[in-house]
């Protein structure tokens, strides 16, 4: 049955991406975008208030809100976007904190709110950047470099993996799995350079899909540790079989961020 629940959700979900990523306006896929994004924030809230750090949810998904907007609306500067939330978040604790009991845990809680922020809701919005300034196959490559390459490092290290790479955060993760990861990841971004982007150097591209899973290989287990500190499998059930969205979602946190200037600073 959960293999059925798998299939059924990741079907659904690889179509609707699909038609949204190739076909969706601007305005929808951002709208999209924004609220997968929110609900992984809100996700990540919910971890760390398992350890009572005491994150304002609602104002957290409010300023990545804001964060993430400045991704789409580029008259807005980003960094102004991520001062106004710092500044915001500052004015609500000011105001917020009136209590002894309040104060004990106002830091706790001012780091993990703006935390949320950083970590989820601002990487993410360069997904939003990738699909507006270089168009809609660069995200396939993305996915192509990360998706690929995690299947690869699962069917590699699953029956060759005998030294761990990360036993606290991801215990079944091992350097034969992360090899093969390279090696998947590399197939992939050479199969979407064919057929997606034949004027790309394919030098270019094989090493760019080094770098991007390298990071995807580092996102990964950083989400799991959150995970692993409040002693849970998944950051929720939201999607049948695939726990939530913080889930499908943690290996791009760091690898959308770095193909994004690989893109800026190399292709051009």
């Amino acid at each position: 049955m959960n293999l059925i629940k798998r299939t059924f959700t990741a079907a659904v979900l690889l179509g609707s991406l699909f038609v949204i990523i190739q076909y969706a306006p601007d305005w929808v896929f951002f709208l999209c975008g924004l609220a997968f994004a929110l609900a992984a924030l809100l996700e990540f809230y919910q971890l760390t208030g398992k350890k009572g750090l005491g994150p304002q949810k609602v104002l957290g998904t409010g300023l990545g809100a804001l964060v993430l907007l400045a991704f789409y609306v580029r008259t807005v500067p980003l960094e102004a976007a991520l001062f106004a939330a710092v500044l915001l978040a500052g004015v609500y604790f000011v105001v917020a904190v009136n209590t002894a009991e309040k104060l004990a845990l106002f830091p706790a809680s001012f780091v993990t709110t703006l935390a949320g922020v950083l970590y989820v809701a601002f990487p993410l919005g360069f997904i939003f950047r990738i699909r507006l300034e270089e168009g809609p196959f660069y995200l396939y490559y993305l996915a192509a470099v990360v998706f690929v390459g995690d299947t690869g490092a699962f069917f590699i290290g699953k029956p060759f993996g005998r030294h761990k790479m990360t036993p606290i955060a991801s215990p079944n993760k091992s350097w034969e799995g992360s090899a093969g990861g390279f090696l998947f990841a590399a197939a992939g971004a050479v199969a979407a350079r064919f057929l997606l982007l034949p004027a790309v150097p394919l030098a270019t591209v094989v090493l760019t899909s080094l770098v991007v899973h390298a990071a995807a290989q580092v996102s990964d287990p950083l989400e799991s540790l959150f995970k692993r500190a409040v002693g849970v499998k998944d950051s929720s059930n939201s999607l049948p079989g695939h726990g939530g969205f913080l889930d499908r979602i943690d290996s791009l946190i760091l690898a959308a961020p770095v193909l994004y200037y690989i893109l800026e600073l190399f292709w051009k």
